[in-house]
């Protein structure tokens, strides 16, 4: 499964698309964000994509769920949204 990571400052319209891109070639993909504003950026994202998909017959699913990640040495925990083909 791919992922993908979202930033706050990430462009939901280019997370959308690639969001879009992965899933025309698989049926899952993984989107993990930070912090509150990477989550909102995220969740933005999955509501463009789901427009984009929409055209082709393809709905989207979104499964929420917590991770634990280190990033330089320190543990922090994030979100992983996981998106797949309805």
């Amino acid at each position: 499964m791919e992922i993908l990571k979202v930033a706050s400052t990430s462009s939901p319209n280019k997370v959308a698309g690639a969001l879009a891109g992965v899933l025309r070639d698989s049926s899952r993909v993984e989107l993990q964000a930070i912090g509150a504003g990477a989550v909102n950026q995220g969740v933005k994202a999955i509501a463009i994509a789901r427009g984009y998909m929409a055209p082709s017959g393809i709905d989207l699913i979104c499964i929420p769920a917590f991770i634990d990640l280190k990033i330089d040495g320190v543990e922090r925990t994030a979100i992983k949204l996981i998106i797949e083909h309805k």
